[in-house]
């Protein structure tokens, strides 16, 4: 467990994701991407176009610290699910 502060907590209301500030949690599980990794079976979801460039990062880029997520191109069973507007920078 992890205390989120108030940029955290401001990002994840601002997104949409919470209807308040104060129904923003103030704790999140966290996780290591080696421990991710560890997952049998990763299942990404990514809504929303301001993730378009971590998207193309992850799925055209490099695997390299700077894009932690493409770490998942090595992932022997993942799945992402993107909407037109995270896919928007995808090369076509």
């Amino acid at each position: 467990m992890v205390n989120l502060d108030h940029a955290c907590r401001q990002q994840q209301f601002g997104e949409g994701w919470f209807p308040t500030f104060d129904d923003v949690p103030k704790q999140a599980v966290s996780m290591s991407i080696r421990q991710i990794m560890k997952s049998t079976c990763l299942i990404l979801s990514v809504p929303d176009k301001r993730k378009a460039a971590a998207v193309k990062g992850t799925v055209e880029g490099p695997v390299t610290p700077t894009c932690p997520a493409s770490i998942v191109q090595q992932h022997a069973d993942c799945t992402l699910y993107i909407d037109a507007a995270a896919a928007s920078e995808l090369s076509r």
